[in-house]
C-alpha cells in the first residue's frame, strides 16, 4: 500500500507539472492574443470618432459595421479573460479561511446587482463552521459565476439561496436558484470545457469552476429540474484535514 501510494504521489506530481507547463503556455498565448486585440479595439472606436453620423448616410453605414466589430472584439475579449480564468486555477494561493465570511462578502459584493434583476438573496450559514483553506480570490470566482449561471436562468428575477453546513466531516456550501432549471442532457454535460447552451457564451464558466474545487481538494455536484430550479452544492475538506 506504501508503494502504490508513493507511485499515486508521484504520478500526480507529474500530471500537476505538466498541467503547469500547459496552462503557463496557454496563458501566454491568451495575452499575446490580447494585446492586438487591443490595439484593433482602440483604432476602431478611434475611426468611429471620425464618423459623421447625423449627416451622412454613408457614415451611418459605416458606423454599423464598427459597431459589430466592436461587439465582437469585447466577445473575444470576454472568452480570453475567462480562457486566463480557465488556465490560472493552477496558481492557489490557499490560507486558511472561514467560508461564512466568504460567503457574506460575496452577497454583500453582488447585492446590487441581485436588487436590480429582482433576485432576492437569502443565506442560511451554520454556526461554528470549521475553517478551510481557500485562495479567496478563486472561490470569489466561483461564486459569481454560479451567481451568473443563477441569475440567467432567473430573467424576471427570483429566489437565490446559499447555504453552510458540514456533511460527513466536510464543508458544504449549496447555491440554489428557483429558475427554469435544467433537463439531464445539460445537467451531464454542463462541466464540460466549451459547452454551453447561451448563444455566445465560452462554456468555461461551469468548468473553471469545477477545476477550481477540485484543486481545493473538493468535489461539486448538482441537482436540476426543468421548471422548478438547481442546486449546486460544494463539499470542501476543513483546514485540518490531513489531505490539505
Amino acid at each position: 500500500m506504501a508503494v502504490e501510494s508513493s507511485l499515486d504521489e508521484k504520478e500526480r506530481q507529474r500530471l500537476q507539472k505538466q498541467y503547469a507547463e500547459i496552462a503557463t503556455l496557454a496563458g501566454g498565448l491568451a495575452h499575446e492574443i490580447k494585446n492586438p486585440l487591443s490595439t484593433i479595439g482602440m483604432n476602431v472606436e478611434l475611426m468611429a470618432e471620425d464618423l459623421d453620423v447625423e449627416n451622412s448616410p454613408r457614415d451611418r453605414r459605416m458606423m454599423k459595421k464598427i459597431e459589430t466589430v466592436q461587439r465582437e472584439c469585447y466577445h473575444l475579449e470576454d472568452i480570453l479573460n475567462a480562457f486566463l480564468q480557465f488556465a490560472r486555477v493552477g496558481e492557489l494561493e490557499r490560507v486558511d479561511c472561514d467560508l461564512n465570511a466568504e460567503v457574506n462578502d460575496f452577497i454583500e459584493f453582488y447585492q446590487p446587482q441581485a436588487n436590480e434583476l429582482g433576485i432576492e438573496i437569502s443565506p442560511h450559514l451554520a454556526s461554528d463552521l470549521p475553517s478551510v483553506l481557500l485562495d479567496r480570490s478563486l472561490m470569489r470566482q466561483v461564486l459569481m459565476n454560479l451567481a451568473l449561471n443563477a441569475q440567467q436562468a432567473m430573467p424576471a428575477g427570483g429566489l437565490l439561496e446559499l447555504q453552510t453546513f458540514v456533511r460527513n466531516g466536510c464543508i458544504q456550501l449549496d447555491i440554489i436558484d428557483n429558475g427554469k432549471g435544467m433537463n439531464e442532457a445539460t445537467r451531464l454535460k454542463m462541466f464540460q470545457t466549451f459547452f454551453s447552451t447561451k448563444s455566445g457564451g465560452s462554456g468555461l464558466g461551469l468548468s473553471t469552476v469545477q477545476k477550481i474545487i477540485e484543486a481545493h481538494q473538493g468535489t461539486i455536484s448538482c441537482e436540476s429540474e426543468v421548471g422548478r430550479g438547481t442546486r449546486f452544492t460544494i463539499s470542501l475538506p476543513p483546514s485540518d484535514s490531513k489531505d490539505s
